[in-house]
């Protein structure tokens, strides 16, 4: 089961990962937690959407996809949730206008992987959610170079927090964003069910 509404109380430090985990694996884990360890976080939420707009094909049933999420994970700081649903929002923009009303003073950090910040500016009202949150960029196999070279790193590249700076990005006022390279498992959702160990129903 997941809560309705996640707590969170003021000043905490809450990375946002959005996701279809389609099915979620081990590569989901290892960048959370590199994302809690390195921007030194206080929770991570895994937001389980129930799609996702840019790819054509639909995920499996979302209440299958959270409880494999639920299964999955190992740490108490990551925080399962399909708030989406609940919030009626697909979009990433739509998701982050209703949540940070609900949520005054707390400091969240939008998560990414390398690839999503290299077709960022695909996203509906990117320029938006640049400017609205800090953004955490984890590193993703053959990734790195079209994420550091795509169109919303070189629009930004001013606000660009180092990654051995990476702590300071929940204190940082948007934009800005920070890459982090490091330690990469190379495992992806689309792998998993192309082998057919996760079928859609």
């Amino acid at each position: 089961m997941t809560a309705p509404f996640p707590f969170a109380t003021q000043g905490q430090r809450i990375g946002l990962l959005g996701g279809s985990f389609d099915p979620p694996h081990a590569g989901h884990l290892h960048i959370t937690k590199q994302a809690l360890k390195r921007f030194q976080l206080d929770r991570v939420w895994w937001m389980v959407t129930p799609g996702n707009p840019l790819k054509k094909r639909g995920p499996a049933e979302i209440g299958r996809r959270v409880q494999a999420c639920l299964d999955l994970v190992d740490d108490p700081r990551i925080l399962v949730t399909d708030i989406e649903t609940r919030l009626g929002t697909r979009y990433t923009a739509a998701t982050l206008q209703a949540l940070l009303p609900r949520y005054r003073g707390v400091r969240f950090v939008w998560l990414m992987g390398s690839d999503s910040l290299a077709d960022f500016h695909r996203w509906k009202d990117w320029n938006w959610i640049m400017e609205t949150v800090p953004i955490g960029v984890m590193a993703r196999p053959g990734e790195q170079l079209a994420a550091g070279g795509s169109r919303a790193a070189r629009r930004y590249a001013q606000h660009r927090v180092q990654a051995r700076r990476a702590e300071a990005l929940p204190f940082r006022e948007a934009p800005a964003w920070c890459l982090l390279n490091g330690p990469m498992v190379d495992l992806s959702s689309t792998e998993i069910r192309a082998r057919g160990d996760w079928g859609k129903d």
